[in-house]
């Protein structure tokens, strides 16, 4: 399998539960919810997606023509320190399109600890260390177990009360970034507190200024 990679790049987890955790991303292009072209915003399943994942021209972007060339070319990525263990996520797009169970392999041959964020319309090859899962409404939604569920807040078909109730160990509410990104915050801060299951996520990365 060839594995379409937009980019990859050494930075801290802005959001979730390993906020502030440094953290090589390997972002695959192309996604099942959205071409990623403007000019199909309006039909896409997510039309909030404010990610780039088109085409392979980013930093450390190509085509890998194994899973143990892109696994090689991940591990290089991580700072010589022998005391930490790298750590990975992969993100798209929506990475369960090229993830398989090569991949898994490749990447844990070569020490390093899997993420994946995914919108759960697809099941994952076993294997994989931390799985965080971000429905969209109107998505055929599958994924229903993992490590960590971050929902973007709100979104009309796919309220926090419709996934409180499924096999996750962490609940996040995100609010939606945009125009009303002040209002959403206030929204989703008012909900975790008179729904104490659900603990607010926000995108740390924004506010510092990184990728």
């Amino acid at each position: 399998m060839v594995y379409a990679v937009k980019e990859i790049y050494f930075t801290l987890q802005g959001e979730g539960a390993h906020t502030g955790r440094p953290a090589i991303f390997c972002r695959f292009a192309g996604c099942n919810l959205w071409t990623g072209r403007e000019a199909d915003r309006a039909k896409a399943i997510c039309q909030f997606c404010d990610t780039d994942f088109v085409g392979t021209d980013g930093p450390g972007g190509g085509s890998f023509a194994s899973a143990e060339d892109l696994a090689r070319t991940l591990r290089t990525c991580w700072p010589g320190d022998s005391r930490t263990t790298p750590y990975i996520v992969f993100t798209g797009g929506e990475p369960l399109l090229q993830i398989d169970r090569s991949l898994v392999e490749a990447v844990h041959a070569h020490g390093i600890i899997m993420a994946i964020e995914t919108n759960g319309t697809r099941l994952p090859p076993e294997g994989i260390d931390w799985i965080c899962v971000s429905p969209k409404a109107g998505s055929d939604f599958k994924l229903k177990s993992g490590n960590e569920l971050k929902l973007v807040y709100p979104q009309p078909g796919a309220m926090p009360e419709v996934f409180a109730d499924l096999d996750f160990e962490h609940f996040y509410l995100q609010p939606m970034d945009g125009p009303d990104a002040e209002a959403n915050t206030r929204a989703a801060l008012k909900y975790c507190l008179e729904h104490p299951q659900w603990k607010l996520s926000l995108q740390t990365h924004k506010f510092l200024g990184i990728d």
